[in-house]
């Protein structure tokens, strides 16, 4: 099958033909008859296979031109990355349409999308919570809304997106299109779908959590973070076979440890990406790895949410991740167009529950290799490597937290004060040989007796 047994339009051919795109993949021509049909639609893929082609197609085909100010279609995607890179394939194959594309996300100036959304436009693709915020703030009108997609959907939910979701499908009509793409399908997600979905057509290309079957997955079992870097040391010296490398980390600051580590091993070749590094810098470093200018890059799993970066020649799993649906996307970076990808995992003796999972989803098993005899076992063990170590005990510490600590001193006698209770008027007139009220006119009458 061709795209020109597609029922497209010729705008449409035009913008295939110049980006040389000649036949669908099969997630592609298996969604177009039901996203161009009306119905809603679950589309279980893999990563890597053009899902965005799928649901972008049949859209633009349909989508009229229009001059009204308030969006018709919406896209959710979790991550600011995807939606930069989804607005440029919808331009991409907008090129001889007219139409308005505008992409919206945290970490902006909120004023300066709030003008643009004012101008009008057609498609809006935006992050959950952005895109909450600005429908609240009233600039936003969701009431023209025909179709919504879901983009990476199992991840929204992963990060936490759902209160959000919830919230946005209250404020959007009621009768539209409802459009979902995933790699894998969690209990979390099928909720999802029979909450909100009307009878949904079911597009599946492959079982849920299973690999592109041109990437070559192997693995090693390292014992602690330093082995795994001198073994990475020795791969990544062979610049020809580890041209453009994706390194993945369980958390930031794994991330900017292993980065540090690498630009002193490979000065010039490195940038790494995290949630804490700026929107720019983000960005940036993704053009300068896409482009070619820096050969490795180190990510947590933010950059591992549907970005599509051509000839990433290997994946290395630096950290095993918990969650095997994790595992999933971030090998999905290679092997991408039918291209052949590598990837490799390492593991140490507490991540290997986590690697049973992964295998344990993808209904197979990763070929094990082993360490080679030129790689340094180091013994050296970073902050969360070490064991805990709890003392029993110590007579330097204290036994209980009522115990008074090394700064207690007793206090001077003038401000021992003692709560006197009921006593304390009799004491003061004792003290005083007046009543501490002035009114007190019994007082006054015993004093005129005496006198």
């Amino acid at each position: 099958m061709t795209f020109r047994d597609l029922n497209l339009n010729t705008p449409l051919y035009n913008a295939l033909d110049d980006l040389g795109f000649e036949q669908p993949t099969p997630i592609q021509s298996e969604a177009f008859s039901v996203v161009a049909s009306g119905k809603d639609l679950v589309g279980i893929a893999q990563t890597g296979t053009g899902k965005t082609f799928a649901y972008m197609l049949p859209i633009l085909r349909n989508l009229k031109f229009s001059k009204q100010d308030n969006p018709r279609v919406l896209i959710l995607v979790p991550t600011r990355e995807l939606v930069v890179q989804v607005v440029n394939e919808i331009e991409k194959l907008s090129k001889y349409i007219n139409n308005r594309v505008l992409g919206v996300y945290g970490g902006t100036n909120i004023n300066t999308q709030k003008q643009a959304v004012a101008q009008g436009l057609d498609i809006i693709v935006a992050t959950p919570g952005r895109l909450y915020d600005l429908a609240v703030s009233r600039v936003l009108q969701l009431k023209s809304i025909q179709k919504l997609v879901i983009d990476e959907v199992d991840v929204m939910l992963d990060l936490g997106f759902r209160h959000q979701l919830m919230n946005i499908f209250d404020i959007l009509p009621e009768r539209r299109q409802n459009i979902m793409f995933s790699a894998t399908m969690t209990n979390e997600v099928d909720t999802l779908i029979k909450e909100f979905f009307i009878n949904p057509q079911k597009v599946q290309i492959a079982v849920s959590g299973t690999p592109l079957h041109n990437i070559n997955q192997s693995r090693y079992n390292v014992p602690n973070f330093y082995t795994k870097l001198n073994l990475l040391e020795a791969l990544l010296k062979n610049r020809d076979n580890f041209s453009r490398v994706l390194i993945f980390v369980a958390y930031k600051k794994m991330a900017d440890r292993l980065f540090e580590n690498l630009e002193e091993l490979f000065p010039g070749e490195c940038c790494v990406i995290h949630s804490n590094k700026t929107q720019n810098y983000r960005l940036r470093s993704i053009e300068q790895f896409r482009e070619g200018q820096h050969r490795l890059l180190v990510a947590t799993d933010v950059m591992a949410r549907g970005l599509d970066i051509d000839d990433v020649s290997h994946v290395i799993n630096f950290d095993t991740p918990e969650y095997p649906e994790n595992y999933m996307h971030r090998i999905g970076r290679t092997g991408r167009a039918e291209k052949q990808g590598q990837t490799i995992l390492l593991s140490t003796e507490k991540e290997q529950s986590s690697r049973e999972d992964i295998e344990s989803l993808m209904q197979m098993a990763i070929d094990v290799i082993e360490i080679p005899e030129t790689i340094e076992i180091s013994t050296e063990l970073i902050e969360e490597e070490r064991d805990i170590i709890k003392e029993r005990h110590n007579p330097i510490k204290r036994r209980t937290d009522d115990e008074p600590g090394p700064a207690f001193h007793e206090k001077k006698e003038k401000n021992q004060k003692i709560n006197l209770g009921g006593s304390y008027r009799r004491e003061v007139s004792k003290k005083y040989k007046k009543p501490k009220t002035r009114g007190d006119k019994n007082y006054n009458r015993k004093n005129k007796r005496r006198k």
